[in-house]
């Protein structure tokens, strides 16, 4: 899939995060030189994209869900390679904003600039700034994550028009921990937005082998019965699973026992 990298300097911190956040947002099936988001980091940041797919499959080596698939990455990886992949493998959010900060600075720009629809001139600078760009830029992060973990298909029905899709959480975000969970793509479910909205209320639920659970409020709720068998339809079938980043099963818990209506 990948060809060896030609002869550079050794990959700095730096590159390093980059890679790696942009690992995230690749579903592992399209890690190659010739991917269009990895040709824009390589020309970024001064190597080739045959350079940068392999710094990912190398990064891949360290990922436990692939390795219980069998699936191994390249295993010449550096010790940074290994040093950037724990500290921030349980730290989204820090990885995310530390990325954007880093390409930020390579574009010449910041990263207010890089985040759309806000009006930054009226938020004084300070903590709640910073705490507004990190929880935005976590969300994009969390967002692309997760899309591209299901392939950019909802996971209940298959559909993959993207206007439609939406990047569930199973954890509530106001409840999650803003450093561990909030933007873990493993609380999040690619959903269409009738699922989205049902899942968000309750009305739908997965158990830990990732089946779908119809509530009974929503299928004897009032409707006509070609929708109802529609519904119907899901309940108990596996979710299409993605390709990394499974459901964390004690998201799963908090779903089913705090927001599941039975």
């Amino acid at each position: 899939m990948l060809l060896l990298a030609e002869k550079h300097n050794n990959w700095t911190r730096e590159e390093t995060i980059l890679a790696f956040d942009l690992y995230c947002k690749i579903s592992f099936s399209k890690i190659s030189k010739t991917n269009k988001k990895i040709k824009e980091l390589a020309n970024l940041i001064g190597r080739s994209p045959s350079a940068v797919g392999l710094k990912m499959a190398n990064l891949a080596r360290f990922d436990n869900e692939l390795k219980s698939r069998n699936i191994s990455g390249m295993s010449h990886g550096s010790r940074l390679d290994e040093e950037i992949w724990n500290e921030f493998c349980n730290n989204w959010e820090e990885l995310s904003f530390q990325a954007q900060k880093i390409l930020a600075t390579k574009k010449h720009t910041t990263i207010e600039n890089m985040l759309d629809n806000i009006e930054w001139e009226h938020i004084p600078a300070g903590q709640d700034r910073e705490r507004l760009v990190k929880q935005r830029v976590g969300q994009y992060f969390f967002r692309l994550s997760v899309l591209s973990a299901y392939s950019n298909r909802c996971c209940v029905t298959g559909l993959s028009v993207p206007e439609m899709l939406v990047s569930s959480h199973i954890k509530p975000w106001k409840v999650s921990n803003a450093q561990t969970e909030r933007t873990n793509p493993s609380n999040g479910l690619c959903l269409n937005a009738l699922h989205d909205k049902a899942f968000d209320r309750g009305l739908i639920t997965i158990d830990y082998d990732y089946n779908i659970v119809v509530s009974d409020k929503l299928t004897k709720a009032d409707m006509d019965s070609e929708t109802k068998a529609w519904i119907r339809h899901y309940d108990r079938h596996r979710i299409i699973l993605p390709d990394r980043f499974l459901p964390g099963k004690d998201f799963i818990e908090y779903h089913n026992d705090m927001i599941f209506m039975r």
